[in-house]
């Protein structure tokens, strides 16, 4: 009876970690394949499984309904916490938010890479489309409000987004600096699938020029500081903070390179023995690592420009499970930013972890899942991969209802507005066939995958109620 009782113990835990509080809710099963990249496999995919997922249809006692009052931002004037002028987050009974430059309570729902094609088939339809750059931004902007977003992730051309003249609700935006890419350029970093890669896989962080480079860097940010539309900064993307990153740096053939120097140095203050190496000596270094990247890039941000937030560098990989990494990025950063694409559902055990260990919210900066019906190969990038545009719709209802049910997550960014064009080979190599885009090299809408996302969208500030309001009566004791 006693060992029944631990199994049946240990399997509503596996529950709640999985499907939070509401396993009953995820009734539809929905067949996806996921990347074999990084398996060190030919490019290609696991095998096809069914995975349990939830939309709005199966929310137990939700009633969808028109959503609350919305600012120019996309903000809920019905929450309001105190206003700055420009986007912060902030702590509300219990829940981050982010805080539009009003006070309004917001959740950034954000569209990557929003930019116009560069192929001859982009450049062809946006011929018969768009009459100009200025009114595809105009067009651009009202398609994606319609759709219920309300931002611009990283490497959109945020430009021509802000020069709308109050024509329409703009979008808070995002900037991507690339602090130590731009460094490393000249160093030999070279572009791998999806970001840049540096040698023996270790960051200069080390070198004595990077500090003063960042300081130069952050200057060209001076003209931002006043801009209300603008939500945050990446300093860089996906950065190569490997769980061998101390290896790496000990491994370097130049015992004189900056970065060997200070990893011995870091073995002798800790009194580690380099023939010793374990698991914990990693982790502590990587944060060391996390640290000093993040206090360097942080000070010259903050120092220019000290009205918007630093979210980071998009954490995609090892790093972020990884304690004294995401401590340090506490230290530094308003939020902690996530490339997320190895669940299906986000994990409730990794979004209470971020913001436990680093005292922050979280946004998820990455993600995406590709259909089959695109007719596209779908090889190139990471992510799932399903069998029509509505599933992919599925995918994104089961995926934010997970965000907003942590209570510490402030918003998302899909990537990205457009598909890979195949016949644009001017991409990095995790850009070349897939259908990640909610519109087509022919700017024409997945409409079974964007209506999903304005349902959705359209109902985020009644969704967080509903879910805190359920959480609180969870916890209110029964009476016997």
């Amino acid at each position: 009876m006693m060992l029944r009782k631990q199994f049946i113990l240990l399997f509503m835990l596996f529950c709640a970690s999985t499907f939070a509080q509401t396993p009953a809710e995820y009734t539809l099963k929905v067949s996806a394949k996921i990347s074999n990249q990084g398996s060190g496999q030919k490019p290609g995919f696991r095998e096809w499984k069914d995975y349990p997922t939830r939309t709005l249809a199966t929310l137990k006692n939700y009633q969808p309904t028109k959503d609350m009052q919305l600012d120019n931002y996309g903000g809920t004037t019905t929450i309001r916490a105190d206003a700055t002028g420009f986007f912060h987050v902030v702590k509300v009974n219990g829940r981050w938010w982010s805080v539009d430059p009003e006070g309004n309570l917001f959740i950034d729902k954000g569209m990557n890479d929003i930019n116009i094609g560069v192929s001859d088939n982009n450049k062809a339809a946006f011929a018969i489309q768009f009459s100009d750059p200025s009114n595809w931004a105009l067009k651009t902007t009202q398609m994606l409000r319609q759709l219920g977003f309300n931002g611009a992730g990283a490497w959109s051309s945020y430009n021509l987004l802000k020069k709308l003249d109050n024509k329409v609700k703009p979008l808070a935006y995002t900037v991507m600096l690339d602090f130590m890419g731009s460094y490393g350029k000249n160093k030999g970093a070279y572009q791998q699938s999806g970001h840049l890669g540096y040698p023996d896989n270790a960051i200069f962080v080390f070198d004595p020029g990077f500090e003063k480079y960042c300081d130069r860097y952050a200057r060209q940010i001076r003209d931002n500081k006043n801009d209300k539309n603008l939500y945050g900064y990446f300093s860089d993307n996906e950065l190569p903070f490997y769980k061998k990153s101390l290896d790496n740096y000990l491994s370097k053939k130049d015992k004189t390179d900056a970065g060997y120097i200070a990893a011995q140095r870091w073995l002798q203050d800790h009194q580690y023995e380099q023939t010793a190496i374990t698991d914990q000596m990693r982790n502590e270094f990587l944060g060391f690592v996390v640290d000093r990247y993040l206090s360097i890039v942080s000070k010259a941000i903050k120092k220019y420009d000290p009205n918007h937030m630093y979210i980071g560098c998009r954490f995609n990989g090892y790093e972020k499970t990884v304690k004294q990494v995401i401590e340090a990025a506490g230290k530094y950063l308003d939020l902690i930013s996530i490339n997320y694409y190895d669940h299906w559902t986000p994990d409730a055990g990794d979004m209470r972890n971020w913001t436990a260990w680093s005292g922050k919210p979280f946004i998820i900066t990455e993600w995406y899942v590709k259909g089959e019906d695109s007719g596209m190969g779908n090889y190139s990038g990471a992510g799932w991969v399903v069998k029509t545009q509505q599933d992919r719709g599925m995918f994104y209802q089961n995926f934010t209802l997970g965000l907003l049910e942590s209570g510490n997550c402030v918003g998302w960014h899909w990537f990205k507005y457009q598909d890979n064009d195949p016949a644009n080979k001017n991409v990095d190599p995790s850009n070349t066939d897939a259908n990640k885009g909610i519109l087509n090299s022919q700017y024409q809408l997945y409409t079974g995958l964007t209506e999903k996302m304005e349902e959705l969208n359209q109902q985020v500030y009644n969704l967080i109620g509903f879910f805190e309001t359920r959480k609180k009566n969870a916890e209110r004791p029964v009476n016997k």
